[in-house]
């Protein structure tokens, strides 16, 4: 990683001009981890004690001018200085500034390569753990609607052509297990993420009698990355985030394509509160769901930044390169754009207001029922492809009737196979249809309550 003028003026002729001076710098947006590189400094200082590489009264100085730092910072007081060119640099000379010699010391053993990759580490565990919670109430809001819904019928769609009834309920509980499984992957790259970079310095280790452990259990790692050159040169672990990022994104764009259908009133299924919609400039009728059409839009936003990390990384020889500060800011954009809707679903779904008479209406256009009358020739004995024909016949009938098959009369049902009796129209309603399908994962209410039950344990 390249020093500042100020950290290596002795080895160059000419100052660094204004121009790269503004193309190399990277505060104004890794300033957003000051935090965490306070943490690294404080823990790598309090080992350089322990091991005899600083005094203690050098120690007590790098403490007391990080805490009036971190204050200042928090309070916004701090004067970030383009001249410094990263956080890194900015709070190592405020530090020098405040305790002097003993502010120099810090950077003992260390190098901005390590110091970095730590930082981002830090800073995106911190991320992670965030995102875990809103993953979390995310999926208590569609459980708590689920649950309202466990036995509204709604058309099922394969092609997006109606096929068999579910309920709402068991709709939403599918974009439940998807994001469990997408918590389940966040949780598994927190744990490659929890890996201690510092002590590998520039590429190769350091002279000092470092404890490299010592700063792992004070940060709260799990352990150190085992090889230096390895440690400061990738960035997998952003881009795995990025990457679980994306598929969290792709379930919330799915979710709202959907949303946005079922709100058109050619379909007319729901309706969002009015706080998540949006009005036009020329139309006074409309009402606009712009909150969903905007997070379809930004998954699009995150996928781009997956394959900016991937192409940031494919060429790079060992070890490090300038090229990595490149890393940030999709990694920090990645983030805001999912922690934000992420937030923004979590308050939204609550509000979605059912219409349960539009969703029974087009059950009855897309003779959602057919497969459950094959199901009862089956049962009675009629070979299921036989069954399929004879269901068929008896579609095409009533779509030239312009009935729903529980509309015809069981003369003209019978007329399809013999074997049809009075028991059918049972079998012919929506209710009978859901209640039919009780087994584990299937969408009877009874199952779905069921699976809510155990979702709130999981939970």
């Amino acid at each position: 990683m390249t020093d500042t003028a100020g950290t290596w003026s002795g080895r160059f002729s000419e100052p660094v001009s204004e121009l790269v001076k503004r193309y190399t710098a990277s505060v104004f947006f890794d300033r957003r981890m000051a935090l965490q590189d306070i943490r690294g400094s404080l823990a790598h200082a309090r080992m350089l004690a322990k091991q005899a590489i600083i005094a203690a009264a050098d120690l007590a100085a790098i403490e007391r001018g990080m805490a009036q730092i971190q204050g200042e910072i928090e309070r916004g007081e701090f004067v970030w200085n383009l001249d410094d060119e990263d956080v890194h640099l900015n709070i190592e000379k405020r530090l020098t500034a405040l305790v002097g010699d003993a502010g120099k010391r810090l950077h003992t053993g260390r190098s901005r390569n390590d110091q970095v990759a730590t930082d981002i580490r830090l800073w995106l565990r911190d991320t992670i753990d965030a995102i875990d919670g809103l993953l979390a109430d995310f999926i208590r809001a569609l459980i708590d609607t689920a649950e309202t819904h466990a036995a509204t019928p709604l058309p099922g769609f394969t092609h997006l052509q109606v096929a068999q009834p579910i309920t709402f309920g068991h709709h939403l509980l599918a974009y439940v297990e998807m994001m469990r499984r997408d918590r389940s992957r966040m949780q598994d790259v927190r744990r490659r993420v929890n890996r201690l970079p510092l002590g590998a310095a520039a590429l190769a280790g350091t002279t000092f009698p470092i404890d490299r452990e010592f700063v792992a259990k004070e940060l709260g790692f799990d352990g150190v990355c085992e090889n230096s050159l390895d440690a400061v040169s990738d960035r997998d672990f952003a881009i795995e985030f990025t990457a679980a990022a994306a598929l969290v994104m792709v379930h919330l764009s799915r979710l709202s394509e959907e949303l946005i259908l079922w709100m058109s009133p050619r379909v007319g299924f729901i309706d969002l509160a009015d706080r998540f919609t949006t009005g036009s400039s020329i139309m006074p009728q409309k009402k606009n769901p712009d909150v969903p059409e905007l997070a379809r839009g930004k998954s699009g936003r995150v996928f781009g930044h997956l394959m900016g990390l991937l192409t940031l990384m494919k060429g790079q020889p060992l070890a490090y390169n300038k090229d990595n500060q490149e890393d940030k800011e999709p990694l920090f954009d990645t983030a805001d754009t999912l922690i934000d809707t992420l937030r923004v679903f979590a308050e939204m779904v609550p509000g979605i207001k059912v219409k349960p008479e539009a969703m029974r209406a087009a059950l009855k256009q897309g003779y959602a029922t057919a497969t459950d009358l094959a199901d009862y020739l089956v049962k009675k004995g009629l070979p299921f492809r036989d069954a399929h024909e004879a269901v068929a016949r008896a579609v095409q009938a009533a779509e030239q009737r312009g009935c729903d098959l529980a509309d015809l009369a069981l003369s003209e049902l019978q007329a399809f196979s013999p074997l049809i009796g009075e028991d059918v129209f049972a079998v012919l309603t929506v209710e009978g249809s859901l209640a039919a399908r009780d087994h584990i994962g299937g969408t009877a209410p009874a199952q779905v309550k069921a699976a809510i039950a155990r979702l709130r344990a999981a939970l």
